[in-house]
């Protein structure tokens, strides 16, 4: 349209044309120019709706693909295929069954896990810390390397599980049975050891490793002889004195 008005010539009013002559009719052609749209604007406003149009189009499709690539990402796992690395922080999953999975770097930071069936599962490197685990079933679970420190894990059951290197400081164990769990290495506090040793017992089934001995509980007594220190040990005799210092050579007398 803007190339058909410009091809036809610039007239002026015919009672203008008589009136002034040459000079009306330049006025008069430059007004209409003037109203005409030019033909480079035309171009740039349709390039500018064809590139809208394109911007629309992309966002459109771009929305199932992400959302096929998030479903194929969770898929995956975790990094280098190792584990689940499934998350689950700060998510109510009480009475879940986690039962039998490789659950590996997992993420159960400060979730409520209450009766949830842990049992059998791969839960090396997971994380709980802050959850909340009472009553959480987590027998022949491997629990090796998990961060649990600061969580309630209350009245569970850690029959057979593996608890080496674990973090636990912080952690309320009470009333949960430990019989049978490996807990070598693990970081406790002290009033928490010294609570499950008074009902530690049982040895691993896959580490054969002794409840009793992977919570360093031994006895009192063997403490007390133990640490020669000890005012509470046996003392040394005079005559165990005396023959030992005859076995010192001279020259250190």
């Amino acid at each position: 349209m803007a190339f058909t008005a410009l091809s036809q010539p610039c007239r002026a009013a015919p009672q203008q044309q008589r009136r002034t002559g040459r000079a009306t009719r330049s006025v008069v052609c430059a007004a209409q120019q003037q109203q005409r749209p030019s033909p480079l604007a035309a171009v740039r406003a349709a390039g500018a709706g064809a590139a809208a149009a394109a911007a629309a189009a992309i966002l459109l499709a771009a929305s199932p693909a992400s959302a096929e690539l998030n479903r194929l990402e969770a898929q995956i796992g975790g990094e280098f295929g190792i584990g689940s690395a499934q998350q689950y922080g700060e998510a109510d999953v009480k009475g879940r069954d986690f039962s039998n999975q490789d659950l590996r770097r997992a993420n159960f930071t400060a979730a409520d896990c209450r009766d949830c069936n842990f049992s059998n599962s791969n839960l090396s490197t997971a994380y709980f810390m802050k959850s909340v685990l009472a009553r959480a079933n987590f027998e022949n679970a491997d629990l090796s390397d998990t961060l649990m420190d600061r969580s309630v894990i209350v009245e569970a059951n850690l029959r057979g599980a593996v608890l080496q290197r674990a973090v636990l400081t912080r952690s309320d164990l009470a009333g949960s049975d430990i019989y049978g769990a490996d807990f070598t290495n693990a970081l406790l506090d002290k009033t928490q050891q010294m609570a499950l040793c008074k009902v530690a017992d049982g040895v691993n089934p896959v580490t054969g490793e002794s409840t009793r001995k992977s919570l360093n509980c031994g006895s009192s007594r063997r403490f007390k002889a133990a640490s020669p220190s000890n005012p509470e040990g046996p003392q040394v005799s005079e005559e165990e004195k005396a023959a030992f210092n005859n076995t010192v050579p001279l020259y250190r007398r």
